[in-house]
C-alpha cells in the first residue's frame, strides 16, 4: 500500500490543475500501452486508446473480446477542483502593491483562502499560437503568493459580518509583487516642485502620470517578459489558476490520513487510473473518464455535461470492425444503455466534532473503505441519479469475492447535505451508475483530509469493478 500512496501524493503534486492532471494522465497511460485513438485508423480486442479534448479531459478505452455494443465497464472521475482563477485583465498596482485579480471557481468558503501561501499554475497563449505554461510556488525556491487579511485590531466591522459575507470574493485579489510606496503628501510635494519647475523653465504644467504610478506593476511585468516572454496583453488569452502552495504530506503520527489540495476528486480519479491501467480487458471493454467542470456544473466542451463521453465512443464505433460493433448512431447509444459505471466521486467524511449535522448510521468514515451513496441531489433527493438494487446487488457481489472494504453513505442529513457529481449525466444515455469514492475530510477547503486506507481500497475497488460481466 504504501508504495501506491506515495504514487499517490505524487499524483497530486504533479495535478493541481486539470491541464496539469491529463499530462500525468497521459504519460502513465502511455507507457501502459495506450495510444491516440486520433492517430489509430482500426480497433480491435485488445487495442488501447485515449480520446483526449482541449487538454483538460481524457477517456481511455481498453477494447475488450465481447461485442462493444452490448456495454462497457466504465470509471468516471472529475480532475477540476475549487479555487481561484486570474481576471482576463488580471494585474493592477494599487498604492505599491501588485495584484492579481480572481474570481473564485466551483464552491469555496471564501475566508479558508485568505493568509495562506498560494501558487500560480497554467499557460499564458500569445498571440502567434505559442503556449508558455506558467508554474510557481510549489518549488522549494519558487517565490510564493497570498491574500491579505485585516488584523485583528481593526477587524471590528469585518466580526460583525456572517462567514459567507466577511471576505468579499472581489476582495480575494492576490498580492504578487510590491515596491517603494510614497504617501500622498510626499507625491504631492513632488507634483508642486515639478508644475513650479515646468512653469519656470516655460513648459507646460507637469502632473504624476499614470505610467510613474504603476512601475511596480511595470517591474512585475518585466519579470514576467524576461522569465516567459509574454507580454500584459497575452494574459488576455491565459488560464492561470490561484491553488494552495505546497506537497501533499502524511497527516498524523501514525501517517494514516493525507492531508493535500485537490483530493475531491482527484483521489477518486488516481484511483481510477490505476484501476484501469492495472486491468485487462478480457471480456466487456474498459473505460476511464477522468474529465472537467464538474465544481461549476459540468457544463463547457470538457464536462459530462456536453457530447465528451458518446463523441468518444463514436470514434471507437467507427474503428470497430463489425464483428465487435455495428456501424453508426445505434451501436453508440446501444454500447452506452448497455454499460455499467461507477461515479467515482467523493462524499463527506463523519466530522466527530460536528456530529450533528450527519445521519451516523448512513455517514461515511475516514478508514471504513470505499464509499457507495446509491444517490445524491439534495432535500427531497432533487437532481439525483437514483442506483436500481439490481446493480447494486451485483457490485456488492464482486467487491465480497475480492474482500473490498466497504460503506454506504449520504453526504449529511436529509435537510443539511446535499451536491451533485457525474452520476446523472451518464444515467441520462440510460446506463447502470452509482457513486462510489473516497470519504474525505474538509471537503472544499484549500487543504482536504483522507484516509490513506481508504485510497487503497478505492483502487481495490475499482478494479473488481471492471471485472464485471
Amino acid at each position: 500500500m504504501q508504495s501506491l500512496i506515495e504514487d499517490y501524493k505524487a499524483f497530486l503534486d504533479g495535478g493541481k490543475t486539470e491541464r496539469r492532471c491529463v499530462m500525468e494522465v497521459l504519460e502513465a497511460a502511455e507507457k501502459a500501452g495506450y495510444k491516440d485513438i486520433s492517430k489509430t485508423k482500426t480497433l480491435k480486442a485488445g487495442s488501447k486508446v485515449y480520446y483526449q479534448k482541449m487538454g483538460k479531459s481524457v477517456i481511455l478505452f481498453n477494447i475488450g473480446k465481447d461485442r462493444f455494443d452490448d456495454g462497457m465497464n466504465i470509471l468516471g472521475a472529475h480532475i477540476d477542483s475549487p479555487r481561484l482563477d486570474a481576471k482576463q485583465n488580471p494585474v493592477y498596482e494599487k498604492d505599491g502593491l501588485v495584484y492579481l485579480n480572481t474570481h473564485y471557481y466551483g464552491g469555496i468558503k471564501k475566508y479558508q483562502w485568505v493568509t495562506i501561501p498560494l501558487s500560480l499554475c497554467g499557460v499564458v497563449v500569445k498571440r502567434d499560437g505559442t503556449v508558455v505554461e506558467v508554474c510557481v510556488g510549489d518549488e522549494p525556491d519558487d517565490p510564493v503568493f497570498c491574500i491579505s487579511d485585516i488584523l485583528i485590531h481593526c477587524a471590528g466591522e469585518q466580526m460583525k459580518k456572517i462567514a459567507s459575507e466577511f471576505i468579499e470574493g472581489e476582495k480575494l485579489d492576490v498580492i504578487i509583487g510590491s515596491g517603494e510606496h510614497e504617501n500622498e503628501f510626499r507625491r504631492e510635494s513632488k507634483k508642486s516642485k515639478a508644475r513650479k519647475d515646468a512653469l519656470k523653465d516655460g513648459g507646460e504644467d507637469c502632473e504624476d502620470s499614470k505610467e510613474a504610478r504603476n512601475q511596480v506593476k511595470k517591474n512585475v511585468l518585466s519579470i514576467l517578459s524576461e522569465k516567459y516572454g509574454f507580454s500584459e496583453a497575452d494574459l488576455q488569452s491565459a488560464e492561470i489558476e490561484v491553488v494552495p502552495a505546497g506537497r501533499a504530506r502524511y497527516m498524523g503520527f501514525d501517517k494514516s490520513l493525507i492531508l493535500a489540495y485537490g483530493q475531491d476528486d482527484r483521489s477518486c480519479a488516481f484511483a481510477s487510473l490505476r484501476a484501469m491501467l492495472d486491468s485487462k480487458a478480457s471480456g466487456r471493454t474498459l473505460c476511464c473518464i477522468l474529465t472537467d467542470k464538474e465544481e461549476i456544473g459540468s457544463y463547457g466542451a470538457t464536462g459530462m455535461d456536453s457530447h465528451l463521453l458518446d463523441n468518444a465512443v463514436a470514434e471507437v464505433v467507427a474503428r470497430l470492425p463489425e464483428s465487435l460493433a455495428g456501424n453508426g448512431e445505434l451501436s453508440v447509444r446501444r454500447a452506452l444503455a448497455n454499460s455499467f459505471m461507477l461515479s467515482s466521486d467523493v462524499n463527506a467524511a463523519f466530522d466527530p466534532l460536528n456530529d450533528n449535522l450527519y445521519d451516523r448510521q448512513n455517514s461515511s468514515f475516514l478508514g471504513g473503505g470505499l464509499v457507495f451513496n446509491k444517490y445524491t441531489g439534495s432535500r427531497g433527493k432533487s437532481g439525483a441519479s437514483d442506483a436500481n438494487p439490481e446493480y447494486i446487488a451485483q457490485i456488492r457481489s464482486v467487491l465480497d469475492k475480492a474482500d473490498v472494504r466497504y460503506q454506504f453513505a449520504e453526504l449529511a442529513k436529509v435537510d443539511v447535505g446535499g451536491g451533485g457529481t457525474i452520476a446523472h449525466y451518464a444515467a441520462a444515455f440510460g446506463m447502470q451508475v452509482i457513486d462510489a469514492g473516497v470519504a474525505v475530510l474538509s471537503m472544499h477547503a484549500p487543504w482536504e483530509i483522507t484516509s490513506a486506507f481508504d485510497i487503497a481500497e478505492a483502487y481495490k475497488g475499482y478494479k473488481a469493478f471492471l471485472t464485471l460481466r
